[in-house]
């Protein structure tokens, strides 16, 4: 029996809470600047919600939320996300990975971090990257939210995290497991725009190389996208998510989500991936063009 995984990112959960001055410091004055100016017309909670009801009602096995739930890392702001990624279901059903928004000034990292570790539980020992068996799928969550400067988005993984991430590549292939790595940046060199991408890109290309796995989610992008990277037994589909929140008419594509059917079929695993998302009407939820990997 197939397994189903939903893929959602980038919800940027809003408004944000009006901060005070001693909070804006730092990072965060240009970033609520942003908010205020851009983002706050770009995301619509309301639409949020109608995508959530309508993944819901797909009836997935499990839910990967890949990062930037919040948007200044205020601690109102995380408290907001946290509710609200309960409402996605129980942290045995829903895996995290942080974004940059997540980790936007050094402070939030330890809040983020207690906040949401019941959906970031891993069954090798505490922190990234974590590991999750479910239903034939070994689920790979990788943190690749570091504090930055302003104007900066960049991310990275580090080596701790992947020498761990080949070690649990290696042991979950050895276990028959269909491995599925989550994290928010994209994963490969020109992934995105300068000062935006994985510093480490090229360090986790050479991983993926050598150990294989069989699918890699991001988000952070903000659009639906699919890459291939050269893989130890084949070529690994790297699929990037839509935000969650975007409405029509914002300056990146509509809101959507991603469905992953995973199965074996012999010595096989089969993966399709279609996408549902905001539809041309700025109203309705629908069925997408399916990604073909």
């Amino acid at each position: 029996m197939a397994f189903l995984l939903a893929h959602l990112s980038d919800a940027h959960i809003g408004p944000i809470p009006r901060p005070s001055l001693r909070e804006l410091a730092g990072k965060r004055l240009t970033g609520y600047a942003n908010w205020i100016n851009k983002r706050a017309q770009a995301h619509d909670m309301g639409l949020l919600g109608r995508l959530v009801e309508d993944m819901a009602a797909q009836k997935p096995d499990h839910v990967a939320m890949t990062g930037d739930i919040v948007n200044i890392g205020l601690d109102a702001e995380i408290e907001a996300a946290r509710l609200w990624l309960s409402g996605l279901g129980s942290p045995e059903n829903v895996s995290f990975t942080p974004g940059n928004h997540d980790a936007y000034v050094p402070a939030a990292v330890p809040r983020i971090a207690e906040t949401f570790a019941p959906w970031t539980t891993s069954e090798e020992g505490a922190g990234f990257p974590y590991l999750r068996r479910r239903g034939g799928v070994a689920l790979i969550g990788l943190d690749s939210a570091v504090p930055t400067a302003p104007f900066v988005a960049s991310g990275r993984l580090g080596a701790e995290q992947r020498e761990k991430l080949a070690a649990l590549l290696d042991k979950t292939k050895a276990e028959g497991l269909a491995r599925v790595v989550l994290l928010h940046h994209p994963p490969h060199r020109g992934g995105a725009k300068a000062l935006r991408g994985l510093d480490d890109a090229a360090e986790l290309e050479a991983i993926i190389a050598r150990h294989g796995a069989e699918l890699i989610l991001h988000g952070h992008n903000h659009k639906i996208s699919l890459h291939r990277l050269p893989g130890a037994h084949g070529e690994t589909p790297v699929v990037g998510a839509a935000s969650a929140s975007a409405k029509a008419g914002a300056h990146y594509p509509r809101a959507a989500y991603n469905l992953y059917s995973i199965e074996r079929e012999g010595d096989k695993i089969l993966i399709s991936a279609r996408s549902r998302g905001l539809g041309a009407d700025g109203e309705t939820i629908e069925e997408l063009d399916a990604l073909a990997l």
